[in-house]
């Protein structure tokens, strides 16, 4: 089977108004005037995204940092759920729902090794406790997390209570990402004890005294990266630095600092004992002791900017080329504090993605990790390359993206074999979709069973049946002959919608059909010749609920095909098991119809009469589209109450035509 990669249709034919999609690619503008002093090495500040799911800086080195990936997810909501999970042996990714509060207060929460803790969008908070990493653990990811308020009254300097946000003792591997530290006890962020392969970043620590210290070690071992985090309302440790192997500082913004006539221990960045640190493209406003070192330590600075500043700001030896050991993107000082304002902290945007085949062998293993009943968008992002396996996402399971990663939706391909003689038409199913509120972009669904190479009773083979409500299909193709696409609801009198957008169908008999409300908008329409010269197939096959007025929908779109003129039929009524209440309704609207579609292209099926059914056309064009006395015409005043917007708007206003 061939198909057409992927397009977008620009029009919808001669004499008709031409809608141009135009792609917009908007710079963030950021930064201020007047700092143009500053370092413009690297890429420009756009607003490009500021979060993957992959870990950077030395986090990335010596086999990575993955976190849970690979094990199950699961959401929490209480002390008790996360408790468990987080000290599992097995991994787990942990997503945080809701503000978690820690008793008795500022307990420790234990992390092992192989986890993945993340706030779902960003609601995930710990109040009163912290997230504790005994020695040995390794591979952690903690992000999109608040971690708040166990702060005790009059306990300013930390030295009766050790509350802080995280600590970790002699760990490796572990990427803290994209959460705010704020109003706790002691430390914000404790890295201790030879603690290695650590990226800190996007992060925000506020309102507090000692904020991010790292060391309490004589050995010179922890490689630590720490980026675009923001320091405000803080006194000290922003951070400090002991005996780090290699400490890489660079966009930070460190501002507002606590102002209480300390003259020594009120600093931003430290380099001490035999730290090599390397400080570049930072922006310092309103700090007392922007950076300083040890005479035993080294620190290089670079492009950062100082505004309100005083005393130390030291910088000598050489210390090292973060580059030799991995590449980063740095932005210049000048658009700092606007970027890590807008990007640090948690992020509704982040969510869990589970990589396939990085992190699951296979997208049915990714689809078994989501957990049931699952509230925000987990997207599965499959890897280009062929998946011979069948894929079904149960009705439990529902807002789920399935995401190609290809540059084309013809590279991640998931196909199998199965005709219905062996299980059905269901069975027959390469993907089914029962669950509600499933989108897929950029893939390929088929079903490649050669129906010409063997004989048997149920040649139908099906590449896609969904069920559930509210599907989206953007950039996907659908390959097969007969029934190639099913949509479908749990049963006749259960309206389920489905949106098909810059996507492609081929098939020959019935490959487009069922009882769902159903769009397909400037897509293409492939009608696969069968070799004979007078009927070759049928594209549609409704079912439609006779109280539904909203069956098929085809707009904007393009048939194409590759049969004789005149031997193909735009559709015929199915009545499934001959249910008379399944009364097709199927509407072609500014849609090119090509040769191949016949003069007379409604017919019956299995004793139900197409005249009975609810078939009609509106301003279709091409050589196929000649109106005749067997073609129904919708008038343009019904026309009005039948576009996209009224079949997918349901009770509750769907509307995932609105993006575009």
């Amino acid at each position: 089977m061939t198909h057409l990669h992927s397009k977008r249709l620009s029009g919808l034919g001669p004499g008709r108004v031409l809608a141009t999609v135009v792609g917009l690619l908007a710079a963030l503008v950021l930064g201020s005037a007047g700092e143009a002093d500053a370092s413009t090495t690297g890429s420009s500040p756009v607003a490009a995204s500021r979060w993957t799911d992959q870990p950077h800086g030395f986090a990335s080195l010596a086999g990575g940092t993955t976190g849970g990936a690979g094990g199950k997810v699961v959401t929490v909501t209480d002390q008790a759920s996360l408790v468990r999970y987080a000290a599992a042996e097995e991994p787990y990714v942990i997503r945080v729902s809701g503000a978690i509060a820690v008793e008795p207060f500022g307990s420790d929460i234990v992390v092992g090794s192989n986890k993945t803790i993340i706030g779902v969008g960003d609601t995930g908070e710990i109040v009163h406790g912290e997230l504790h990493l005994n020695p040995g653990t390794s591979n952690v990811v903690i992000r999109n997390l608040t971690i708040r308020d166990s702060y005790v009254e009059g306990d300013w300097d930390g030295k009766t209570t050790d509350f802080d946000a995280i600590q970790m003792d002699t760990v490796d591997h572990v990427w803290i990402d994209h959460n705010r530290f704020t109003h706790m006890g002691d430390g914000l962020l404790d890295i201790r004890k030879d603690s290695r392969y650590i990226t800190v970043s996007y992060n925000r620590f506020d309102h507090h005294n000692k904020a991010f210290g790292i060391g309490w070690t004589t050995n010179v071992l922890t490689e630590i990266t720490i980026d675009h985090n923001w320091f405000t309302g803080t006194k000290q440790r922003n951070p400090s630095a002991d005996n780090c192997a290699y400490a890489h500082l660079y966009n930070n913004y460190l501002s507002a600092q606590v102002a209480d006539g300390d003259p020594t221990w009120t600093y931003g960045n430290w380099s001490r004992g035999r730290t090599r640190m390397v400080i570049e493209n930072s922006y310092y406003d309103g700090v007392q002791h922007p950076y300083q070192a040890d005479a035993t330590a080294e620190l290089v600075q670079r492009g950062s900017i100082l505004r309100n500043t005083s005393g130390r700001t030291d910088a000598w030896g050489t210390a090292f080329d973060p580059r030799e050991f991995y590449a980063y993107r740095l932005d210049p000082a000048a658009a700092v504090p606007a970027l890590v304002k807008r990007f640090s902290g948690p992020q509704r945007q982040i969510g869990v993605t589970l990589h396939v085949p990085a992190d699951h062998p296979t997208v049915q293993a990714a689809v078994d990790a989501v957990p049931d009943g699952n509230t925000v968008p987990v997207t599965i992002a499959v890897a280009p390359g062929t998946y011979r396996a069948k894929v079904h996402i149960p009705a439990t399971k529902p807002n789920i993206v399935l995401q190609g990663t290809g540059q084309d939706r013809s590279d991640t391909v998931i196909v199998y074999d199965t005709p219905a003689e062996y299980g059905g038409s269901t069975g027959s199913a390469t993907v089914r979709i029962a669950a509600n509120d499933v989108t897929a972009r950029n893939l390929t669904f088929s079903n490649d069973f050669d129906e010409a190479a063997v004989e048997l009773k149920g040649e139908q083979a099906l590449a896609m049946k969904t069920t559930g409500d509210r599907i989206v299909f953007e950039d996907t193709a659908f390959l097969g002959n007969q029934d190639t696409l099913m949509t479908d609801s749990p049963k006749l009198t259960t309206v389920s919608r489905v949106y098909i957008r810059n996507s492609y169908i081929e098939g020959d008999v019935d490959f487009v059909y069922g009882r769902a409300t159903t769009v397909i908008e400037r897509s293409v329409i492939k009608a696969l010749s069968r070799g004979s010269e007078t009927n070759n197939g049928y594209i549609t096959a409704a079912s439609t609920w006779t109280g539904n007025p909203y069956g098929f929908l085809i707009t904007g779109s393009r048939i194409v095909s590759d049969a004789p003129a005149g031997s193909f039929h735009l559709g015929r009524p199915w009545h499934p098991g001959g249910e008379p209440e399944a009364v097709a309704q199927v509407l072609i609207r500014d849609t090119k119809l090509p040769a191949a579609i016949k003069a007379s292209p409604w017919t019956d099926m299995s004793g139900f009469s197409w005249k009975d059914a609810r078939f009609t056309e509106y301003r279709n064009y091409g050589p196929g589209a000649e109106v005749t006395t067997d073609r129904p015409q919708m008038s343009e005043a019904d026309a009005r109450d039948h576009t996209v917007a009224d079949y997918l708007h349901g009770t509750d206003g769907w509307a995932p035509y609105a993006r575009h």
